[in-house]
């Protein structure tokens, strides 16, 4: 990715963090994420800002944001939309549901309703939230679902002195209703399609599949992370280093994209889950387990 292009994008990690305060690395996760073209689980209590941070991030790109609440009486139309007579033209007008947004199913990027097949908008993203601590009136996704999701993000309590500056920048006027787009559709279709470009090693490939596999055979997991978790952290890593301002990505770009690439495609031993032990401290086990090859930067590069 051309440095201007890179800068174009990082802008946009300084636009939300007008927003959203002290969480610097959360908001590079979300924009890897977008870049890669995968979706985002963001698990976190209620108040710490998941849905801010998916409408800041689709005002900073210029893009329409919905919101679907997953209830138990949600009807599919709810979602997709329906097609409603019209009695003046006699014929049947489709009103498009929610899902039709650039930021709001999930790999297939159409929707179909009434047997006509409609095209989602590019650039498209699922930032979905989740509370980790009440279900009451929803429902939490299983396993197969949550290995749907390309990453996973953490936003967690502010410290004193952000949770200050948050008081002190909504005395006024929410900070969401002033920021404006910083970055076209087109230049993050362009960046999307750059990041792909990312010289990736055959060592660096190596390392990948290791960690991965490493999970399969950890004792205190049941189910290991599958090669859609080999995909979407060999990738991340390639947008993490576009973003840095380099063309090839060295092991510490994967060490960084580990834990919300593959953590939640984890299902724990039983005894485990009694140990309250999780998945992202595995993945710290296997990230200082697993060693890295000693490799020159050129072999990174060429």
């Amino acid at each position: 990715m051309e440095k201007a292009l890179a800068a174009r994008v990082n802008g946009v990690v300084v636009n939300v963090e007008r927003v959203i305060f002290g969480k610097h690395h959360e908001i590079e996760l979300a924009l890897v994420a977008l870049l890669c073209r995968g979706h985002i689980l963001v698990e976190d209590v209620p108040g710490t800002g998941k849905t801010v941070l998916a409408k800041a991030l689709a005002r900073s790109l210029g893009c329409s944001f919905r919101r679907i609440q997953f209830t138990p009486d949600l009807l599919p139309s709810d979602v997709t939309g329906v097609s409603i007579f019209n009695q003046r033209t006699s014929t049947f007008e489709f009103r498009p549901g929610p899902v039709m947004s650039q930021v709001e199913s999930m790999d297939e990027h159409q929707v179909t309703v009434d047997g006509t097949t409609y095209q989602l908008p590019e650039p498209f993203l699922v930032m979905a939230t989740q509370n980790p601590i009440e279900y009451e009136g929803t429902f939490p996704l299983p396993e197969a679902q949550l290995d749907r999701f390309f990453m996973r993000i953490h936003l967690g309590y502010p410290k004193e002195r952000e949770e200050i500056a948050i008081l002190d920048a909504q005395r006024l006027i929410h900070p969401l209703e002033t920021i404006d787009q910083v970055l076209t559709s087109e230049e993050l279709l362009r960046a999307q399609s750059a990041s792909r470009e990312i010289h990736l090693a055959e060592s660096v490939k190596k390392y990948v599949v290791d960690v991965v596999t490493a999970t399969r055979s950890h004792p205190d997991v049941y189910l290991g992370a599958s090669p859609r978790g080999s995909l979407a952290l060999s990738r991340a890593a390639q947008a993490y280093a576009s973003m840095n301002g380099r063309d090839y990505v060295v092991p510490d770009d994967v060490k960084a994209l580990a834990a919300p690439t593959l953590a939640h495609r984890l299902i724990l031993q039983p005894q485990a889950r009694l140990k309250d032990l999780a998945a992202t401290t595995v993945i710290a086990e296997i990230l200082a387990s697993v060693p890295v090859e000693a490799i020159s930067g050129q072999a990174l590069r060429a």
